[in-house]
């Protein structure tokens, strides 16, 4: 049997800490996720979607979201299986209860511990989980499940693999050999936001959208051949459009700026990039302004997202810089304090480096406003 296997989609993350153009765009970008595992189940010819959990991000997402999901799923030639999870977990009266009324006929919700029926000859055994933190293993009651003889047994979990540098003390545990003791042929799991296998037939299919620095694969759900016979065949199909890149620039010379963007743009399209930028390396103070310059003004428009860390870029000004700064008295005391502390080095020459950079700037910008 031809399965996709997703999970933790998260709809209604608020990306609280992105300006709110960003968190919009990345907000829609996990509803069209669900289009786009959508078209792998068409391309690959697979006519059921497990989602192992979090399907929202919290149990109280707004209409909109829980609408949106429904008319897009609605319109898929597929069945869902949509099964609570830590982030949305079952409450009486909640969140469920509202999806069930919204849900298309080709959407089913998974709200209790008991094998169902995927299809002929393939049953479903789930562990929707009822609270966000559990001491239980989700996935206990899996081993008594009992389906039909010879039929294929999937199992759909949400939580951590025990020894998968997890503590006794973590919540939703899950033993790593759950397929074996329980006769799965394929244990669909969520969580963990990245793909992983664990063993030959379990597998977390990671988050179809990628939501966090780190983790630089496009976001992808699982094409799984289950098997009665043999382990199961996973094939990654990409659902995710932007990436999250963490970059560490290293400059000698201005130049280096083109030539890293240059590379950055070999790597696909800059507007579905959110990146964290670490600089570092020793220029003029004017290769420094022009640097941290060219990325707010070019660099930062161009990306969907940019964060920029320069403290590890240095400004060493040279001898014609020091003379453009046409400071005189306190103020060229100052700068010259400054330029001695800034050559010591450590934390004060930090403060200092930046404060002679922040003295350069405004001569030059005072110098320039006289001259108009």
């Amino acid at each position: 049997m031809k399965i996709i296997h997703t999970a933790d989609w998260q709809l209604g993350k608020p990306y609280g800490r992105f300006p709110q153009e960003v968190r919009s765009a990345l907000s829609e970008a996990r509803l069209d996720a669900i289009d786009r595992i959508a078209s792998a189940a068409r391309d690959t010819g697979a006519g059921q979607v497990l989602v192992a959990g979090d399907v929202f991000d919290n149990v109280e997402p707004g209409n909109r979201v829980v609408v949106q999901a429904m008319s897009r799923m609605g319109h898929a030639p597929v069945t869902w299986w949509l099964m609570p999870g830590n982030h949305d977990h079952l409450r009486a009266g909640g969140l469920w209860s509202r999806v069930r009324g919204l849900a298309p006929p080709n959407v089913r919700v998974i709200d209790r511990s008991e094998p169902m029926e995927l299809d002929e000859g393939a049953w479903l055994l789930p562990a929707p989980l009822e609270h966000r933190r559990t001491r239980e293993d989700p996935t206990a009651l899996m081993v008594g499940m009992a389906t039909p003889p010879g039929a294929l047994r999937i199992g759909l979990a949400h939580g951590s693999i025990t020894d998968f540098g997890a503590s006794g003390e973590s919540p939703n545990q899950i033993p790593p050999d759950r397929a074996r003791t329980a006769g799965l042929d394929y244990l669909a799991l969520g969580d963990w936001h990245g793909f992983l296998a664990v063993g030959d037939r379990t597998a977390y299919s990671g988050t179809p959208e990628i939501d966090r620095f780190g983790r630089e694969d496009a976001g992808a759900c699982i094409e799984a051949i289950v098997r009665t016979t043999d382990s199961p065949v996973l094939t990654r199909r990409s659902t995710g459009r932007y990436r999250w890149l963490e970059r560490r620039w290293d400059f000698v010379e201005a130049d280096d700026l083109a030539a890293a963007i240059e590379a950055l743009r070999g790597e696909g399209a800059l507007a579905d990039v959110l990146l964290a930028l670490k600089l570092s390396g020793t220029v003029s103070l004017a290769n420094r302004v022009g640097i941290t310059a060219s990325l707010e003004e070019q660099l930062s428009l161009a990306v969907r997202h940019l964060e920029v860390d320069a403290a590890g870029l240095i400004a060493r000004p040279t001898a014609e810089e020091l003379a453009e700064i046409d400071v005189q008295g306190a103020l060229a005391g100052a700068a010259a304090v400054l330029r001695e502390r800034a050559g010591a080095g450590g934390p004060d020459g930090e403060m200092a480096a930046a404060a002679l950079e922040r003295l350069y700037v405004e001569a030059l910008r005072f110098d320039r406003g006289a001259a108009q």
